[in-house]
């Protein structure tokens, strides 16, 4: 018996296209897009979630799932209309930094401020641009589209409609240079 035979025989109507899920991501990778269906969409269930994740092209298993909802630790919330969805309680490392951190840590290790185009690059004294770069990443400033720190060398990453001249003259201000 032809197996493709079987396969065509088993379609009576054409389905509608769906997008397929076609890779298993890394657990960083994954659980990272988790946590992104989560503050997008109301996700009640393990299945919903297996299936918002084959919606981005991501294979899971609901096994799976459920361990990443743990290490993540997620939580079930109530929502508008009683229901209740999966929530992820803010970590230290994504809360905001106040104004006044930045400024400080910008005032004892930022020595340097240059730019380019959409990029700002700042120095730090060895062993110091992780600092800079994580109060920075902590910030949640709608400029920075992220931050890359060696080990005193970080570069900034600035939106194309800020400018990397106008962001580095804010810093060169917060580092009171």
């Amino acid at each position: 018996m032809d197996h493709g035979a079987v396969m065509s025989t088993r379609r009576s109507a054409p389905r509608a296209a769906k997008p397929v899920a076609t890779a298993r991501l890394g657990k960083a990778q994954r659980q990272h897009l988790i946590g992104k269906l989560i503050e997008r969409n109301s996700v009640q269930s393990h299945p919903q979630l297996v299936e918002l994740l084959a919606a981005e092209g991501c294979l899971a298993t609901q096994a799976t799932v459920s361990r990443d909802l743990a290490d993540l630790g997620a939580i079930k919330v109530r929502v508008a209309g009683g229901e209740s969805a999966y929530a992820i309680p803010e970590m230290p490392a994504h809360q905001v930094a106040p104004e006044d951190h930045l400024r400080r840590v910008f005032g004892d290790w930022v020595v340097e401020v240059a730019y380019s185009a959409n990029l700002v690059v700042l120095r730090t004294p060895p062993g110091s641009a992780h600092v800079v770069g994580s109060a920075l990443d902590r910030a949640g400033l709608p400029d920075i589209l992220g931050t890359v720190a060696g080990d005193d060398t970080l570069i900034v990453v600035v939106s194309e409609s800020a400018g990397g001249a106008a962001v580095a003259d804010a810093m060169t201000d917060l580092a009171g240079l």
